[in-house]
């Protein structure tokens, strides 16, 4: 008996090493999304409008017909400076690029907008959060890519980097066009 009370700390701290050792393995921009190939969550957003770079928001039931990025953003945002001239080049590119401006006052997303240049061909404000949080967003930046049919295909945790458009996106972008 009084070597088991001596031998269970043993255990339990080889456990706990095992675990904390797996864990050290995995990708921590690596989150699984519950929405891959689901539907996007029904949403209908008013825009940022009032002023240049303003304009309409929009729904879920929009993001359909061909594949796009669905970027979260928001002025307050520290790393969205370093994703924005990467969402430039995308949008430049042809590819539909929608923002979600997240637990954001409009004038501020606006403000924004003027100072960093707007790829966005839509911008939403999702003021209250509510469907960020039904998106599973974490923290911004984050980007969703939709296919033609309204279905999340890939979910990027943290800016996108140029490698990240060169490596993964663009090459899943160019499969969901040829699939449509």
């Amino acid at each position: 008996m009084k070597r088991l009370v001596f031998i269970l700390p043993i255990i339990g701290f080889i456990g706990l090493i095992a675990v904390f050792g797996v864990g050290l393995t995995k990708d921590p921009k690596v989150l699984p999304s519950q929405l891959i190939d689901r539907p996007l969550p029904a949403f209908d957003l008013p825009g940022i409008a009032e002023a240049p770079g303003g304009g309409p928001g929009f729904a879920s039931a929009s993001l359909k017909g061909e594949p796009m990025l669905l970027n979260i953003f928001a002025s307050w945002c520290a790393a969205c400076p370093q994703e924005h001239p990467v969402l430039t080049q995308i949008a430049a590119e042809g590819v539909p690029v929608y923002g979600l401006a997240w637990k954001d006052k409009p004038a501020d997303s606006r403000g924004w907008l003027e100072q960093w240049g707007n790829p966005y061909r839509a911008v939403a404000a999702d003021e209250a959060g509510r469907t960020a949080i039904d998106l599973g967003v974490t923290g911004v930046p984050e980007t969703f890519i939709v296919d033609r049919n309204g279905r999340v295909r890939f979910k990027q945790i943290g800016p996108i980097s140029p490698e990240d458009w060169e490596v993964r996106i663009k090459p899943l972008m160019a499969q969901l066009r040829a699939e449509a």
